[in-house]
């Protein structure tokens, strides 16, 4: 668990961060009035955690480790978003679990693995080789 906490510092911020924001109760703001802005939201929050996991994963393994990325960088934030909306609608009365919201993540999921993959692997690659 150790070895967790030295190399991915930030990915585990992140989790907390959202695990935090997804069972708290929100304030009532004129943002909320946007249709859809949680959504939004969603797609930020999840592509964000997979930009952070992916590049803290290929800034210590070069080459990167398929398996890892793949169980790590997009299962598994998957499933926690899919285990947050079960709890936001079975452990809390102010929050609900919405099927959106978890499509939401999804996107948001594939969409950093994507940024990552094809932006950010190369670039950390490229930085790599220079040093």
């Amino acid at each position: 668990m150790i070895t967790y906490l030295k190399r991915y510092p930030l990915s585990i911020l992140v989790i907390a961060a959202i695990l935090y924001l997804s069972f708290f109760k929100p304030p009532q703001t004129s943002i909320n009035e946007i249709k859809n802005i949680d959504k939004l939201v969603h797609v930020c929050m999840y592509g964000g955690l997979t930009i952070v996991l992916w590049t803290e994963h290929l800034r210590q393994h070069f080459p990167m480790i398929r398996k890892h990325l793949i169980i790590g960088g997009v299962i598994c934030p998957i499933i926690m978003s899919g285990l947050i909306e079960i709890g936001q609608s079975t452990l809390t009365e102010t929050r609900g679990g919405d099927w959106m919201d978890f499509l939401a993540n999804i996107v948001g999921v594939i969409s950093g693995s994507l940024f990552s993959y094809y932006i950010l692997r190369p670039y950390i690659w490229k930085k790599r080789k220079n040093i």
